[in-house]
């Protein structure tokens, strides 16, 4: 059976992934198990470590990277989003507030789903909406349990500090007063995937005025049970 693409790099690069599955693998192993070339095998595996699609053991093997747990996590994207209607306006009927739900793209976050507060002042996220990943109290989320050096690289500008992060960690939600924008406050807990990673932030955002200047004493609670009931629904999902 011909499993050539036409692109012959993909190609390559995913006999690289196939000799993977069967576990930690020498760069002597992987050649024999591709039939390429020592340097071609080299160069694509280095390129593959780069992507975090591949990854090195303790005694310089190769193995199966992170980024593909991450891919298969989002996977669940579409089951996220099909959960995310009914729990948004039971959130956004318990405080009164908009809702939202952001998924990391890059350097952004990006609004996958909302419930908007249907009159009065409010701070209106339409889907699609991309967001900096260095503010806010969804970046705050969606960065505090990454890997220690993207952990760093996210902190490079950021409007908020490694202790804040810390905090978000330690109580499972986040908070922010007038970071993303002057005058708005937010209050943002995990989703996670079936494997355990925050896939996403669920958030409710207004006015510091309605809010307060502490946001999370008011509504951490039931933004924190909206991301439980998110992240059960995602691993009912993958049963």
């Amino acid at each position: 059976m011909d499993n050539s693409s036409g692109v012959g790099v993909i190609d390559k690069a995913a006999q690289v992934l196939d000799a993977l599955e069967a576990g930690p693998t020498t760069l002597a192993q992987l050649v024999a198990a591709t039939g390429l070339a020592r340097p071609t095998v080299h160069r694509l595996a280095l390129a593959l470590v780069h992507h975090r699609l591949v990854s090195r053991d303790i005694q310089g093997r190769f193995v199966l990277g992170s980024r593909l747990v991450e891919l298969a996590s989002a996977a669940g994207e579409d089951r996220l989003i099909a959960s995310a209607g009914p729990v948004l306006m039971q959130l956004r009927d318990a405080t009164g507030e908009s809702a939202q739900i952001f998924r990391r793209q890059g350097d952004w976050r990006v609004c996958v789903a909302s419930a908007e507060r249907p009159i009065g002042l409010r701070d209106t996220i339409p889907v699609g909406t991309q967001l900096s990943m260095k503010a806010g109290s969804a970046a705050q989320v969606l960065l505090a349990w990454e890997d220690h050096d993207r952990l760093l690289e996210g902190l490079q500008q950021a409007r908020f500090t490694p202790t804040v992060l810390a905090g978000v960690r330690r109580r499972g939600w986040g908070q922010s007063l007038g970071e993303r924008e002057p005058g708005v406050a937010s209050v943002s807990a995990p989703v996670r995937g079936p494997s355990g990673r925050v896939i996403a932030a669920v958030s409710i955002s207004g006015p510091i005025e309605r809010l307060t200047r502490q946001p999370g004493r008011l509504h951490a609670e039931v933004v924190c049970n909206a991301g439980r009931i998110l992240t059960e629904a995602l691993r009912k999902n993958n049963d």
